[in-house]
């Protein structure tokens, strides 16, 4: 699995300047560090919030095998979408759940906030470390040496879902370039449909694709972060996108909505540039459309280049103040390594493991029967060697998300530009890093 090893990843920067934030175990192998990741005595009762579908069937499976062990599972919408909010509502009432599902560009968030309990202190999770491929433990680390801040889910390299019986009734050859994808937005359009939907709230989406440009958002040289959320890529993007919101080549209701599902379903929307794990988004939110959709790679910016963005990726996080550091561990271990739960995520959920022995799951080498049996998988494994592993993600992401969604939402309404949005964002990233006491450059 070498070209894994240099799959869809983010290089979070040693330091990560928190300051003002500690690391709860510090993560150096003292006794104190072996001492804070004990067993608890009797039986013991976890809560765990995730949005993964079909999360609660491998938890089942968990507490069928460990009755001294249960957990509680709970869902709700990703983490963006209101999750993210409810946890750091949690964390600041003191009734956190003992396990979280953190995406990995907001890790840093949670970690800036002092929310994370540092797991590099249990040594299974410690000795786990050579089970991931390297640049998704990257992540869960955060630069650290030795602490360790979630145990390491998914990735999401991006590729091109797409209503292959539509393109080919009316004659559409499937877009190699973001050139070709705009002159099918048009054909589509013409067809009386919308080529695809474009997220006001999924910034994370955005920002695959102005990683999929080569552009980066953040920088940090050790001592510093630097907000580039304006640069020559992102202008590209949005410029881009903006010209398809202006001469109404793709819709723009709601993601994760039932408007939004209806979309798909009724096929008023043909295609829809997104992650490894979206293949179940679309299964889910439009199912009378089975069987009439294909996978094809991310369009390109340069004909002939082959470059991908990354959209997501999880981690389960033990959140501060657990009781029961060792079990939620332990938990959160099994969770993301058992062949037995990965098989029962990937075909509940589409998740594409970061353990290098779950890629060769047999359910990633089968056929999709939603997607009339292609090896859609196959397309992803390329995508995820076609990411370039050194995008940055800043420790206040949420906070940009939320202040770039708001710009969106008013752009898609003519009030303002996409690029306008990531102006102001840019500037309220900048001031809210230095409310923290974050150093950053502006």
């Amino acid at each position: 699995m070498q070209h894994m090893k240099r799959a869809a990843g983010v290089v979070l920067l040693a330091t990560l300047a928190l300051a003002g934030c500690s690391a709860t175990g510090g993560g150096d192998g003292t006794a104190a560090d072996a001492d804070a990741c004990k067993p608890s005595t009797g039986k013991v009762d976890l809560e765990f919030t995730s949005w993964i579908p079909g999360i609660e069937d491998a938890v089942a499976l968990w507490n069928s095998e460990n009755p001294d062990i249960q957990v509680k599972v709970q869902t709700g919408p990703n983490g963006n979408s209101g999750t993210y909010q409810n946890f750091f509502n949690q964390l600041k009432a003191g009734n956190a759940p003992d396990l979280g599902q953190i995406e990995y560009d907001a890790l840093p968030n949670f970690r800036v906030q002092d929310g994370l309990e540092d797991i590099g202190v249990c040594s299974e999770v410690a000795e786990a470390k050579d089970s991931f491929v390297p640049w998704t433990w990257g992540q869960v680390t955060l630069g650290t040496d030795k602490s360790v801040y979630g145990v390491p889910q998914d990735s999401g390299p991006m590729a091109l879902f797409y209503r292959s019986d539509l393109f080919e009734a009316n004659n559409i050859p499937v877009p190699t370039t973001w050139a070709e994808y705009k002159d099918a937005a048009k054909k589509v359009r013409a067809a009386g449909g919308y080529i695809t939907n474009f997220s006001q709230s999924d910034i994370n989406q955005f920002a695959g694709f102005v990683w999929q440009a080569d552009g980066q958002w953040f920088q940090n040289n050790g001592d510093e972060w630097t907000v580039d959320l304006t640069s020559d890529a992102s202008k590209q993007v949005a410029d881009y996108w903006q010209e398809l919101i202006d001469e109404d080549l793709v819709s723009t209701v709601p993601a994760w909505t039932d408007e939004w599902n209806n979309a798909y379903n009724s096929g008023n929307v043909w295609s829809w540039n997104s992650a490894v794990w979206g293949a179940n988004s679309i299964a889910s939110g439009a199912p009378d459309t089975a069987g009439k959709w294909s996978v094809a790679p991310a369009p390109q910016w340069n004909a002939g280049e082959e470059k991908a963005g990354n959209w997501g990726g999880s981690s389960v996080a033990v959140f501060k103040g657990t009781d029961h550091l060792y079990e939620a561990s332990k938990f959160a271990l099994w969770l993301n390594t058992s062949d037995e739960s990965l098989t029962l995520l990937n075909k509940s959920a589409n998740i594409y493991p970061a353990t290098t022995e779950g890629l060769s799951l047999p359910s990633l080498q089968e056929g999709v029967e939603f997607y009339g049996g292609q090896k859609i998988y196959d397309v992803f494994a390329d995508a995820a060697t076609q990411v370039n592993p050194d995008f940055v993600w800043g420790p206040t992401m949420t906070q940009t998300y939320a202040d770039v969604s708001d710009g969106f939402k008013a752009a898609v309404t003519g009030d303002g530009t996409l690029f306008d949005a990531l102006t102001d964002g840019q500037k309220s990233t900048i001031d809210a890093m230095k409310a923290q006491s974050i150093p950053v450059k502006g």
